[in-house]
């Protein structure tokens, strides 16, 4: 996997880098589960560098009913 490093500040939470890297703040987990040292923090402080792995299309987070198949 990819990485990019990113300079954490203070009031970071990993909703919002999350948003301000792909644009989804539900995609938060990807940059939790690269950086599994820093998981008791809810709001980060600044000057961590983190790993954000490089996703070249988003993960599919639409659920779809177990019926529908297209």
């Amino acid at each position: 996997m990819e990485y990019i490093e990113y300079q954490t500040k203070d009031g970071d939470r990993w909703d919002l880098i999350a948003y301000e890297m792909y644009g989804d703040a539900y995609l938060y987990h990807l940059i939790l589960e690269a950086n599994p040292e820093y998981k008791e923090y809810m709001v980060l402080p600044a000057g961590i560098t983190l790993k954000i792995p490089v996703i070249n299309e988003p993960p599919n987070t639409e659920v779809k009913p177990p019926w529908i198949t297209d």
